[in-house]
């Protein structure tokens, strides 16, 4: 016992050590040291100074490589520092996030790493009433962390102003100066004092939006601690060129291997995610959705069940991309993929956090190649190799009312050969295909050669289908 107490203490002085070179007050140290964290990661070794001297600054990195602590920490060492209470209705410290997600992770972190400091910290996003919110500003707040929209409802009757607020910072600074934000990121920056310290973070910065960002920063520094857009080399990235129609059972085949133990996937449209999460159901695996249609209860309630492990299986949009902070992902599919390739780095970026490794598997339908292509562009990566699975598997058998919705508009054509009876001559004197019975699957047809093909290229010889080893040619 003796031992085990004396290699822990000298565990957690070797920590502290580290961490102190930073400048950073002993009880972060302390709250950091309780979290597990043994060294500074590259991005919060560079930006912690930096913002200790009160510079502004972009940072870009990899995502999950440390972004939200490296503004975290020094901010509450500055915060602790000033021992001036924040007045009513005001703030001291302000974090703008794109998503309520992001925004409860970056309290999270607040409450984490604050545990040992007088404090206050308060989340303001839609999704949630009013009222609290109101009753947790009004007595003054040293850190608010908001969504933009939310923000100007109560900017706009007065129960929060920005006049005494010092430190702006920007989480996920590439979607939040995007043009959807511009306007309501402008207006807000109007309300803050011309002398503040405004930080920007994000895995991504495309020079347009740097361009933009110039707008508020004065003499910044911008610390790229890895090469921008690039995920991080610990994720395996596969592409696997699948048909649309059979993605859902590709994606059943992929789910169906225990090496999948906590799975992202991610669709382009909220109405595609609560579909897959259906099919999924049927499947028999547990799967929720998350996109932004759902409540914030709804919301938190699927993170909260994936988080704990009641859920095995995520279904998002891109809001999940960039709010999800859950160290044990260990695959990343993408169903869809997006159709803006910065997306795909925040995407995959939801695996082979806090140092471990993970996969990311695409499905890719052939007219999504060209997203692949501006994928490869901005991460200058190759995603190979490719597997070739244009056959998939099984297509979905389409419900008799969808058989004859098809069936009617084959017999309604336009075209003559289709539209005249069977054996009858059209006016060239050819004859009309002769009519055959039964399943619409009949032998020999396109579709019959599809489902086959697919059938046979997934099982083994004794039947079971092969999983994720054959999938990926392992």
């Amino acid at each position: 016992m003796r031992l085990c107490a004396w290699r822990a203490a000298r565990h957690e002085s070797e920590l502290l050590t580290r961490f102190s070179e930073l400048g950073l007050a002993e009880p972060i140290l302390r709250a950091v040291g309780a979290q597990g964290y043994s060294t500074p990661t590259p991005i919060q070794s560079a930006a912690i100074p930096v913002l200790l001297a009160g510079r502004d600054m972009i940072g870009i990195a990899q995502t999950g490589t440390g972004k939200t602590a490296a503004f975290v920490l020094p901010l509450l060492h500055k915060l602790a520092a000033n021992r001036a209470r924040p007045g009513r209705g005001q703030t001291h410290a302000l974090v703008l996030a794109p998503t309520r997600e992001l925004a409860a992770q970056i309290a999270d972190a607040v409450r984490a790493y604050g545990r040992h400091l007088r404090l206050s910290a308060t989340v303001i996003t839609g999704g949630a009433r009013h009222g609290p919110q109101i009753k947790a500003l009004a007595s003054g707040v040293d850190i608010v962390i908001a969504t933009p929209g939310r923000l100007e409802d109560h900017m706009s009757t007065g129960a929060l102003r920005l006049d005494k607020t010092h430190n702006v910072i920007l989480d996920e600074a590439d979607q939040m100066l995007d043009l959807g934000f511009m306007p309501a990121i402008r207006r807000i920056m109007a309300k803050l004092p011309a002398q503040r310290q405004t930080v920007l973070l994000s895995a991504t910065m495309p020079e347009p939006i740097r361009e933009l960002s110039r707008a508020f920063l004065r003499n910044a520094e911008e610390i790229a601690v890895s090469a921008t857009a690039r995920p991080v080399d610990s994720i395996e990235q596969r592409v696997l060129t699948v048909e649309s129609a059979a993605k859902r059972g590709v994606l059943i085949d992929l789910l169906n291997d225990p090496a999948m133990e906590r799975t992202l996937v991610f669709t382009r449209t909220k109405r595609g995610a609560d579909k897959v999460c259906r099919h999924l159901a049927q499947a028999g695996l547990a799967a929720s959705a998350i996109h932004g249609n759902k409540s914030q209860g709804q919301r938190t309630k699927a993170l909260a069940a994936f988080r704990n492990g009641r859920v095995a299986v995520l279904v998002a949009t891109d809001i999940a991309a960039r709010g999800i902070d859950i160290d044990d992902v260990s695959h990343v599919i993408n169903y869809e993929l997006p159709n803006v390739p910065e997306a795909y780095v925040h995407r995959i970026g939801r695996t082979a956090r806090a140092g471990k490794t993970g996969i990311a598997i695409s499905l890719c339908d052939p007219s999504e190649r060209g997203f692949v292509r501006d994928i490869e562009r901005l991460t200058q990566r190759t995603l190979l190799p490719r597997e070739d699975r244009t056959d998939g598997v099984e297509a979905d058998t389409p419900p008799a009312g969808d058989r004859r919705r098809k069936r009617k508009t084959r017999a309604t054509s336009k075209n003559p050969n289709r539209s005249r009876a069977a054996g009858q001559k059209d006016p060239a004197g050819q004859k009309g295909p002769a009519r055959q019975k039964g399943n619409p699957k009949r032998k020999g047809s396109k579709a019959a050669a599809l489902s086959n093909r697919g059938t046979a290229s997934l099982r083994r010889p004794d039947g079971p289908t092969s999983g994720l080893a054959r999938m990926l040619g392992a």
